[in-house]
């Protein structure tokens, strides 16, 4: 999730010629190939270590995805975090998620058994954030039985490699719910820390203090040059 506060556009510093922005005009494959950019070309195929079903990894930006994938990732999303949405000031509201998920700029990493059908996903976008140039993380999910096998770790890293690989970028950043112990835990044991932007507990009047239900957390990675002899016939997608 990403919360998206009032009078953010506006907060959103561009330079006359945006980068991000030409990087989210790039179609999947070339954003594969420039962004992504796989060390293993074999990313696109991962092996559950308990059950040695292979599962597929594809890229696809929110414009390709099609409506029985969508509807998947956002059933997912409902099955694993509604309830930290209605536990918050947030609350759930179906509608704005599936807007959401829908926006033009979002590229999904989807995770299909055998069977074509989704069990997991994560969804980023390049973006700025405070004027600061970003990938959100915008969702991350798993069915119970992809859960602590490794593959969590394996999404997380491509989004740290898209980073890594998208200049001026050097940053992943996302929203985590207090209330959700796990995914804290995951994120830290994965580098994650508090953002400077994250919200602070505010006295109010009367002597009563605001508290966020959510915090911003940020890894920060190395940058890392693109290289240009990189074509789609080296990296190909499933």
């Amino acid at each position: 999730m990403k919360i998206v506060a009032s009078g953010e556009m506006a907060k959103r510093k561009r330079a006359a010629t945006d980068p991000l922005e030409s990087v989210n005009q790039k179609d999947d494959d070339q954003f594969i190939n420039e962004h992504l950019c796989p060390s293993d070309p074999s990313w696109t195929s991962w092996e559950h270590p308990n059950t040695h079903i292979h599962y597929s990894l594809d890229l696809v930006s929110a414009g390709r995805l099609n409506r029985t994938d969508l509807d998947a990732c956002y059933n997912l999303i409902e099955e694993t975090s509604r309830a930290d949405y209605e536990a918050s000031t947030m609350g759930w509201k179906s509608g704005k998620k599936m807007i959401e998920m829908e926006s033009p700029e979002l590229r999904y990493i989807l995770v299909k058994n055998p069977e074509g059908i989704v069990r997991g996903f994560t969804s980023l976008m390049p973006t700025y954030e405070e004027g600061e140039p970003v990938i959100y993380c915008y969702e991350i999910h798993l069915k119970p039985e992809l859960q602590r096998t490794g593959l969590g770790r394996v999404l997380m890293s491509l989004l740290e490699s898209v980073a890594a690989h998208t200049p001026p970028t050097n940053k992943v950043m996302l929203t985590c719910f207090l209330s959700n112990h796990k995914a804290l835990a995951f994120y830290k044991a994965f580098g994650f820390t508090e953002d400077p932007i994250s919200p602070a507990p505010k006295k109010l009047r009367y002597g009563r203090e605001f508290v966020p239900d959510y915090v911003i957390m940020s890894k920060t990675v190395e940058s890392k040059a693109v290289s240009t002899n990189t074509t789609s016939s080296q990296i190909k997608r499933n």
